[in-house]
């Protein structure tokens, strides 16, 4: 099943258990993979899984960025619903691999291309790679750079 036909059966089984944040957090979901099918051109067809899974991490990280600003401003609720909304996206991503793992791939890339702070982006790059969806790129280049320094 794909990760589009999942967010419409949750979708259903949200709006018949009566989950209003749920439910409006799955719409949110679909309308996003709705518009980037159109920007793409791929309505008919369809977004690849590993597409909508760039993109389920994109909105999550706009949960937590506002989350964060929200809790700034002193706004506990609306953060605390952000981050709900968040966890639920969350449960559509890949597990991401831990930080021992990450470190591992970092230090053979680092290994392969050298420790010149100069191949930076490409040893990012490179780990990126590797690693897919199941790392954070800002964590992939905090890691980088402490190993380059």
């Amino acid at each position: 099943m794909s990760l589009k036909q999942q967010i419409d059966q949750d979708l259903k089984q949200a709006m018949l258990a009566g989950d209003k944040m749920l439910v409006t957090t799955l719409r949110g979901l679909k309308s996003a993979i709705l518009n980037e099918e159109v920007a793409k051109g791929v309505r008919e067809t369809g977004l690849p899984d590993d597409d909508i899974v760039n993109l389920f991490t994109k909105e999550a990280k706009k949960r937590q960025e506002s989350a964060d600003l929200f809790k700034q401003g002193g706004n506990d609720e609306k953060a605390s619903q952000e981050l709900a909304e968040k966890e639920v996206i969350n449960n559509y991503l890949p597990e991401q691999m831990s930080e021992e793992d990450l470190a591992k791939l970092v230090d053979v890339a680092i290994a392969s291309m050298g420790k010149d702070p100069a191949k930076m982006g490409q040893i990012i790059g490179a780990v990126k790679q590797k690693a897919g969806a199941g790392a954070d790129g800002a964590a992939i280049a905090s890691l980088v750079k402490q190993r380059l320094q």
